[in-house]
């Protein structure tokens, strides 16, 4: 029997320009899992270089390594500072579900 030879994927290979990275952090925040959010923002910050990215947001290298993981559970004042380094913006739209009657109630 022939053997498969595999090797480990990387997204941030394949994340080569500001589309794909909005793209890929589109889906994560659509699917609504806070530790996938936070792992695609880790692999957009390693497309980048996590070095620029850490001296653009003001935050530690080896922090973000750690928070922008599978397991990290970064802050939302870490996140948003890694998304505006990135230059990228976090945006709101209503949802299909969200009634007229509801957004009324909103002042």
């Amino acid at each position: 029997m022939k053997r498969t030879t595999t090797r480990p994927w990387d997204p941030a290979d394949h994340l080569t320009s500001a589309e794909d990275a909005v793209a890929y952090l589109d889906a994560a925040l659509e699917a609504g899992e806070p530790q996938l959010v936070a792992a695609v923002l880790g692999d957009i910050a390693r497309a980048a270089g996590m070095s620029t990215v850490a001296a653009a947001s003001g935050l530690g290298r080896e922090s973000l390594y750690k928070s922008l993981s599978v397991n990290g559970n970064p802050e939302f004042a870490t996140v948003l500072k890694v998304i505006e380094a990135l230059g990228l913006r976090l945006r709101v739209s209503p949802t299909a579900g969200i009634s007229a009657a509801s957004a009324g109630n909103l002042r």
